[in-house]
């Protein structure tokens, strides 16, 4: 069995890092290999606690696996943090931030905040120490009048004008992980970085018109496709009464 280090000991140690998971199954090393991560990914497919995009879904399953055994992380804790946005996977910020803080390889994330609060220069660097050289380790700085220039600010779904302050601190995170820590991201993105250059699509459903509080079975009528509530029929259409009258009249009625 590969040993785990827990960090239990340590406040909001959530995250458990195997320093050396040698020992782990790989699940592309062998044909048996293959076949045992196969009968795991089932199991995992079938539980109701991972994101949609894993259940009933044995394939991102084990991938999700062999991801976890690269970093030497449970599966589980990265199903619940890996997010498919327009078919790219991508890491949440606050996972690979997790991840390098519960590593011990450095000291915890920090941030320096730069500019005035509310203007385009206002910002923050990731910064953390060597654990072992004492090194101080500085990330590149992120502005709001960065995330304008990138148009981040102004996509669809992004966050960057409701909570900015955590979002400098998300991109500021992640970029100082993809440079001292680019093991971790594994060549992914973050889920905030999609949405910034993908924007997130948002569905929209059409109000009914004289909508008035009290009438909910005209709206579950329009979110059923025009169902009825109820029976769950759908009513016909003119067009399709004239086709099925047409249908039932037997020659010579004319």
């Amino acid at each position: 069995m590969t040993q785990q280090i827990e960090l239990d000991s340590k406040p909001n140690g959530a995250i458990v890092v195997d320093p050396d998971n040698s020992k782990s199954l790989n699940a592309f090393s062998s044909t048996s290999a293959f076949e045992t991560s196969q009968r795991m990914a089932k199991a995992l497919a079938s539980s109701s606690l991972l994101p949609a995009t894993f259940q009933g879904n044995i394939p991102n399953c084990m991938i999700a696996m062999e991801l976890a055994n690269r970093i030497g992380c449970s599966v589980f804790m990265v199903a619940q943090n890996m997010d498919v946005i327009h078919g790219r996977p991508s890491w949440r910020a606050q996972f690979l931030i997790a991840t390098v803080n519960a590593s011990g390889r450095f000291t915890p994330i920090r941030y320096r905040w730069e500019g005035r609060q509310g203007s385009d220069d206002w910002g923050c660097r990731a910064y953390a120490k060597d654990a072992k050289t004492g090194e101080e380790c500085v990330g590149p700085l992120v502005t709001i009048g960065l995330a304008k220039k990138e148009e981040w600010y102004s996509k669809k779904g992004s966050k960057w004008q409701t909570i900015p302050e955590l979002m400098l601190t998300y991109r500021a995170g992640s970029w100082w992980t993809r440079i001292y820590c680019p093991e971790f991201a594994m060549g992914m993105g973050t889920a905030e970085e999609a949405i910034d250059t993908w924007g997130e699509s948002v569905s929209t459903t059409t109000i009914p018109a004289g909508l008035v509080p009290g009438s909910a079975k005209a709206l579950e009528s329009t979110l059923l496709g025009g169902a009825d509530p109820v029976t769950g029929e759908v009513p016909m259409s003119d067009e399709e009464k004239r086709a099925a009258a047409d249908a039932e009249r037997e020659p010579g009625d004319d």
